[in-house]
C-alpha cells in the first residue's frame, strides 16, 4: 500500500504550523507536506521533522506574488531571471529539510500573450528546473489544477502536462496526479492514472464534491486505493483537502485507521 503523507496547510489549521508535525504524526501520517517553507524558521521545521520521525515529502517552487493572483512563474515570459532565483530558493530549502521532490506550479498567463512564447517559457523553465533539482538528486515536478478552482492555470489536464514532459525531454521531470483536480477535469481515474503511471512522482487526494476528506464525495477511494496498489505505484500519496467532519474525526479513511 502506497504511504500516506498529510499536507499540514490544510490538516490541523486549527494548530499552531509547528505544532502539526506531532499531530500529523499522532494521526498516523508517516509524511508531510506543505505548499511554501519560505516564511518559516527552516531550522525549527527541521527540527520539528526529525522530533517527530516524518519525511517531508514535497513542497512547491517559489510561486510569484500569490497576494496578488500569481501561482507560479514558470510560464511568464519576462520573469525567467526570478523563476531561475526560484529554483536555487526551493532547492536550498529541499536539501536542507530533506525533501527530494519540488512541485512547479506552471502560472497564469498573462491575457494576450502569444501562446507559442508563454509554452517555450515554460519548456525552457523546465528544462532548466530539472537540470538543476537533478544535480542536487531532487526530482522535479509539475501539475494540473482545475479550471474551475483556478481559472487560467495554464496546465489543467493530465495529458496536456505529460505532453509537457514528453517535449522537455528530461528524465528529472515527472507528474503529479491530483485525484481531486483531474476528477473534475476528465475523471476515468483508474485508467488514467495506471496509463501514466511511468511519470507520476506523486499522488494527492481529495473527494469531489467540496475538496473534502475521502467518503464525503462522489469518488471511490477505497476501490482506488486498491487499483493503486494493484498497479504498482510505491510513492506517496498527499491528503490535500478541507476537513468537513474535523481533522481527527474524518480520518476513517485513512487505511491504517479503518
Amino acid at each position: 500500500m502506497p504511504r500516506f503523507a498529510a499536507n499540514i496547510s490544510m490538516l490541523f489549521s486549527e494548530l499552531n504550523f509547528y505544532d502539526r508535525f506531532e499531530a500529523a504524526a499522532k494521526a498516523g501520517f508517516a509524511g508531510v507536506e506543505f505548499p511554501f517553507p519560505y516564511d518559516f524558521d527552516r531550522q525549527e521545521l527541521r527540527r520539528r521533522l526529525d522530533a517527530n520521525g516524518l519525511a517531508l515529502v514535497l513542497h512547491n517552487l517559489p510561486p510569484g506574488r500569490w497576494g496578488d493572483g500569481e501561482r507560479g512563474l514558470a510560464c511568464l515570459p519576462d520573469r525567467k531571471a526570478e523563476f531561475r532565483e526560484s529554483v536555487a530558493l526551493a532547492l536550498d530549502h529541499a536539501t536542507l529539510l530533506g525533501c527530494s521532490q519540488v512541485n512547479c506550479l506552471s502560472g497564469i498567463p498573462p491575457k494576450g500573450a502569444d501562446p507559442k512564447l508563454i509554452r517555450d517559457t515554460l519548456l525552457d523553465n523546465l528544462r532548466f528546473a530539472a537540470d538543476e533539482a537533478g544535480r542536487a538528486g531532487i526530482r522535479l515536478l509539475v501539475e494540473a489544477i482545475n479550471t474551475i478552482d483556478m481559472p487560467g492555470f495554464y496546465l489543467n489536464r493530465s495529458r496536456q502536462a505529460i505532453e509537457i514532459i514528453e517535449e522537455v525531454g528530461s528524465d528529472n521531470l515527472y507528474f503529479q496526479y491530483d485525484i481531486y483536480h483531474m476528477q473534475v477535469m476528465e475523471g476515468d481515474l483508474a485508467r488514467s492514472i495506471e496509463s501514466q503511471l511511468a511519470r507520476i512522482a506523486h499522488l494527492q487526494l481529495a473527494d469531489n464534491p467540496g475538496r473534502h476528506e475521502p467518503g464525503t464525495g462522489e469518488i471511490n477511494y477505497p476501490f482506488l486505493f486498491g487499483h493503486i496498489d494493484r498497479i504498482g505505484y510505491r510513492g506517496w500519496i498527499g491528503a490535500e483537502y478541507r476537513p468537513l467532519r474535523g481533522t481527527v474525526e474524518g480520518l476513517g479513511w485513512l487505511p491504517d485507521r479503518s
